[in-house]
């Protein structure tokens, strides 16, 4: 029993996702260039030469002849045990990544009629949010008949922002969206 495309579009049926792979390296004879700068083993520059002579070298030292930096004029190439290379590439990967700081985005709503320990709430919250590094995005929603009164939101946002005593400035001013008007802070 064979299914055409309709029956697999019916039937929930999908095509897997492409995985993009990172690029590769080049490494010996992919190495397209018709001049590459050598360095050796070293670290010791050898010249700009064809890379069938580099190749030729790097094999006589039984190791890789790998492409550092392919967008040079000309491209540079290494003699390097390209095992080993991968595995300092994945590591470099690994530490810049564990070093890199994560910031959030963490959300205040308030409202046009919200409450002052509503408010006071609201404020040690979004302080508590800038003291742990993260940027915090403060929106006021508008419903209904408030939709008529933007400058009076406008102003109120405004306020609440003075309210926050943590040292802060603004990265986006104050704008507006189809449900109110929203701003974000990050810690100063």
């Amino acid at each position: 029993m064979s299914y055409g495309l309709q029956e697999h579009i019916r039937r929930g049926i999908r095509k897997r996702p492409v995985i993009k792979k990172a690029p590769r390296d080049r490494v010996n004879e992919q190495i397209r260039a018709f001049q590459i700068r050598l360095i050796d083993e070293s670290g010791k520059q050898l010249g700009v030469m064809a890379p069938m002579e580099a190749l030729q070298i790097a094999r006589e030292q039984e190791l890789d002849l790998v492409e550092v930096a392919p967008n040079a004029q000309p491209p540079v190439c290494r003699i390097i045990d390209y095992g080993k290379y991968q595995y300092q590439q994945s590591k470099q990967e690994r530490t810049s990544k564990s070093k890199q700081k994560k910031v959030d985005l963490k959300g205040i709503r308030i409202g046009l009629k919200t409450d002052d320990h509503d408010l006071d709430f609201k404020k040690n919250q979004a302080e508590k949010f800038l003291s742990k590094g993260n940027k915090v995005k403060i929106e006021i929603l508008l419903r209904g008949r408030e939709k008529a009164h933007q400058d009076l939101a406008r102003q109120n946002l405004a306020e609440f922002i003075q309210l926050i005593k943590f040292p802060h400035i603004s990265e986006q001013e104050i704008k507006r969206f189809p449900g109110g008007f929203n701003t974000i802070i990050v810690p100063q």
